[in-house]
């Protein structure tokens, strides 16, 4: 991943002066067609990219704090970034993002397979749990990046177990969350508790806790 991070082959930047009149026009013509008729384009690997074993997708959330959350308000809330497929197609959004550090008030990132909303009612998700780590002030950016590098990686090594990851940016505290689909499997969920511990490199008496998602709805 690291060694891929300023490999991006793609001529999109020098390119971007040039297209910027035809997206403007292709916007145009989206808005213009009927709903109906616009279709999503799968996002596949780019030419010699080095595809990814799923698809991710990046998520953005920012709530006020004090006011209760509705999971209807949650939804609406939570704003979708962008798809990609492959090494490549990561660096290029992951190094426009602003670091989990810099962002303010109650904001969070979420990165999720492909098809699975970061909500605990999401169908691949109600039946999971997730680790929670709390981190003071400082360590937010770093412990992302190697979290979400080590999911894309398979690191996990829990076959499709993984759901996705969230990083929550709080006025005290930052907390880091990995999500997955069975929380009563518990070789699977002492499995990916070690590994986070390893990839994120924890001191032995850092707490971690593991929340089931009905636990959390309650």
């Amino acid at each position: 991943f690291i060694r891929l991070k300023d490999d991006d082959s793609g001529d999109h930047d020098q390119n971007e002066e040039n297209n910027t009149q035809k997206d403007s026009e292709k916007e145009k013509n989206d808005r213009e067609k009927p709903q109906s008729t616009t279709k999503r384009k799968a996002v596949v690997p780019g030419p010699a990219e080095h595809p990814l074993q799923y698809n991710y997708t990046f998520w953005y959330s920012r709530r006020t704090p004090g006011r209760p959350t509705s999971s209807q308000s949650y939804e609406q809330n939570i704003k979708q970034i962008g798809t990609f497929a492959s090494v490549e197609q990561f660096w290029r959004f992951y190094s426009h993002m602003v670091r989990p550090g810099d962002l303010t008030g109650h904001s969070d990132f979420h990165l999720f397979k492909e098809g699975i909303k970061p909500m605990w009612e999401d169908d691949a998700n109600k039946n999971g749990g997730k680790w929670i780590i709390r981190l003071r002030k400082g360590l937010a950016s770093r412990c992302w990046e190697n979290l979400i590098l080590a999911m894309l990686g398979e690191q996990f090594m829990v076959g499709e177990e993984i759901c996705g990851a969230v990083v929550s940016v709080r006025f005290q505290e930052d907390i880091i969350s990995i999500w997955n689909k069975t929380a009563s499997d518990q070789a699977t969920t002492a499995r990916i508790r070690d590994t986070l511990r390893r990839v994120l490199n924890l001191p032995p008496n850092t707490i971690m806790e593991y929340k089931t998602h009905t636990d959390s709805i309650k």
